[in-house]
């Protein structure tokens, strides 16, 4: 808060200092004259427009300058965020024990490519990529994409995934569903067939 108060007074300083040069020199264009003040006050505006111009040119350098660094830092942790997924991609495909073959199929889906993307880009047929994919899940204990890729967000979010037996919940036990009950006419008494 304290920042923004200070960058408001400076930016007003600012367009005070401007409005005084561009005024002056405009009204000399239009050959309109003003009072004169004197050369003590006039020499006291030019010096604090100056400066004023000056802090601006100074803020807007630090603004610049932090906003870069901000930049930096951020692409920063975006690059060690995308360096410690592709660990954790490799991590986990050394766990499940995937081939050389299996662990390109499965970069390939995780990054979202369809199964004929997969083998355009492999130089194999979708019936191949379909038997590496199959074999993927059944290592990786999911039966599908979606839950591949669950895998793989919820290690980011919350940074250790149980084991794929703790992360199931246990079967629920099957419940018996009653029968319907008959619906009542409004004129039939209860009982009543």
């Amino acid at each position: 808060m304290k920042s923004l108060v200070a960058v408001l007074f400076i930016l007003a300083v600012q367009a005070a200092c401007a409005v005084f040069f561009v005024s002056d020199i405009l009204l000399s264009v239009l050959g309109i004259y003003v009072a004169p003040i004197s050369w003590q006050n006039r020499e006291l505006l030019e010096i604090g427009a100056a400066l004023g111009l000056m802090l601006g040119l100074a803020l807007g350098g630090l603004t610049l300058a932090r906003s870069i660094r901000g930049r930096r830092v951020a692409e920063e942790k975006l690059r060690r965020a995308s360096g410690a997924f592709m660990e954790l991609l490799d991590e986990r495909f050394t766990g499940w024990g995937l081939t050389p073959a299996e662990r390109d199929v499965a970069l390939f889906a995780v990054k979202g490519m369809s199964t004929a993307e997969i083998a355009a880009l492999r130089q194999t047929s979708e019936g191949t990529v379909k038997a590496q994919t199959n074999a993927i899940y059944r290592k990786a204990g999911v039966t599908g994409r979606p839950q591949l890729l669950s895998l793989f967000i919820e290690d980011l979010i919350d940074g250790e995934l149980p084991t794929r037996t703790e992360a199931l919940p246990p079967p629920a036990a099957p419940v018996a569903i009653a029968p319907p009950a008959p619906v009542l006419q409004a004129d039939q008494p209860p009982g009543a067939p």
